[in-house]
C-alpha cells in the first residue's frame, strides 16, 4: 500500500492511497470493508467505481481517494510514479519558474 500526499499537486483531493489485491474477489472484498468502514466512521458520500471490471477500483472519500488494483493493472498504469513526480511550481522542484 502506497499513500501519496497531494497537497499543492491536486484540488481533487488530500491523499491518494493505492493499493493491490491479488484476485477479482480479493478486490471486491477490499471495497465492501472499505466502505463499511467510511460508512461506520460517519464518512458520507463515499462511493466506489469500476467494481464489476474486477481490475481497478477507485473509491472517492472525499479529501481521500483510493485506487485499489489487480497487480499488473496497478504496474501498468504506474499511479505513483506519476503522482510522486515533482511538478512545476510546487516544493522541493528545481526547475520549478519563479513567479
Amino acid at each position: 500500500m502506497k499513500i501519496i500526499d497531494l497537497r499543492g499537486k491536486s484540488d481533487i483531493a488530500d491523499y491518494m492511497v493505492i493499493a493491490s489485491g491479488t484476485s477479482s474477489r480479493r478486490l471486491d472484498a477490499m471495497t465492501e470493508h472499505l466502505l463499511e468502514k467510511l460508512k461506520s466512521s460517519n464518512v458520507r458520500g463515499s462511493h466506489a467505481e469500476g467494481r464489476r471490471s474486477g481490475e481497478w477500483v477507485l473509491i472517492d472519500a472525499g479529501d481521500v481517494i483510493v485506487h485499489l488494483f489487480r497487480p499488473e493493472v496497478r504496474e501498468h498504469y504506474a499511479l505513483e510514479k506519476l503522482w510522486e513526480a515533482e511538478f512545476a511550481g510546487t516544493p522541493g522542484n528545481r526547475d520549478a519558474v519563479p513567479a
